[in-house]
């Protein structure tokens, strides 16, 4: 046998509040788990500001405190937590081969992954620069601090309208920027747009720049794609819903994945197609997305792996 090769009952592929609650999980019921973080440790919320819809924090809190108190707690029940990257995996046989960027090949008798989807954002440097700061990928997350104010969101799609009513609901008004002049939205989502007085629609759009200063967002400028006419608009938030691309290039032909990419799992459950790879939060969850609903699938995951290793 190859002395190199580190073996586990159970690799924890990712982190975030999925990954880290599975770690909670599956070391308490002495799995002794490996985690590898991943690229972004602590995953999304960890480039979130202010997180106020997670039980537990009356008061609120800051997106990277939260996922350091959560990667803590998992640390305290003894699970390996490290940095780095899972390159490759083999699922053909068990125990499943993985080997990480740290060089290192790992025999693990089960697997929970939690790798997330990455939001695809536009491009522009001031939207990267605004991030945090009144620019958002989750108006369910993030709506709330812009009550009363007018904000804009990019899209055109199912989410982009189910997320623009959602904000015209807390804000004063929505503008919706669309590149076309007709939405991909089924028409069900398309009817609830254009029945909400407050949102207007900025069709043939694009978003050029945005505006701010050391307070955060303070406009938009958008450009007409038919015409080249370029107009700023007043609003302190921007929404980005153009999709998000799950995070699950390396499970390609080992584990089934759906058309949009995310991992297939049994419904109501985090079983995969493959017997001891379970798959939890974002990278198999196109609908929800919160912080919550990751947290509880972690769970599910972590307790999936501790009964099929009892059988």
């Amino acid at each position: 046998m190859n002395e190199s090769i580190e073996k586990t009952r159970c690799l924890i592929i990712g982190s975030g509040p999925a990954g880290y609650t599975a770690a909670i999980y599956t070391s308490r019921a002495d799995l002794k788990p490996i985690v590898y973080q991943g690229m972004q440790p602590g995953g999304q919320l960890t480039i979130t500001t202010d997180v106020e819809n997670f039980p537990g924090y009356p008061q609120g809190i800051k997106g990277p405190e939260m996922m350091e108190d959560i990667r803590k707690q998992a640390a305290r029940f003894g699970a390996d937590i490290r940095f780095g990257v899972v390159t490759d995996v083999d699922f053909s046989k068990r125990p499943f081969i993985i080997h990480a960027d740290d060089g290192k090949t790992i025999e693990a008798e089960t697997v929970i992954i939690a790798t997330g989807a990455s939001a695809r954002w536009l491009g522009l440097e001031s939207e990267r620069k605004f991030r945090g700061s009144g620019v958002s990928a989750c108006a369910t997350c993030d709506g709330f601090f812009y009550r009363g104010q007018d904000v804009a969101i990019v899209g055109g799609g199912d989410t982009s309208a189910e997320e623009a009513t959602y904000l015209s609901k807390l804000c004063r008004k929505v503008y919706m920027i669309h590149r076309r002049d007709s939405l991909r939205a089924c028409k069900a989502m398309q009817a609830k747009v254009f029945n909400s007085s407050n949102i207007e629609m900025v069709w043939d759009s694009v978003p050029e720049e945005v505006l701010g200063d050391d307070t955060g967002v303070t406009g938009l400028r958008v450009r007409n794609v038919k015409t080249g006419e370029i107009r700023d608009l007043d609003v302190t938030g921007l929404f980005i819903a153009i999709g998000h691309t799950p995070n699950t290039k390396i499970f390609k032909g080992q584990i089934d994945l759906d058309e949009g990419g995310y991992i297939r799992t049994v419904p109501g459950s985090p079983r995969t197609s493959v017997k001891g790879v379970f798959a939890c939060g974002d990278v198999q969850d196109h609908y929800y997305r919160q912080a919550i609903t990751a947290a509880g699938s972690g769970c599910m995951a972590g307790i999936e792996a501790e009964r099929f290793l009892g059988r």
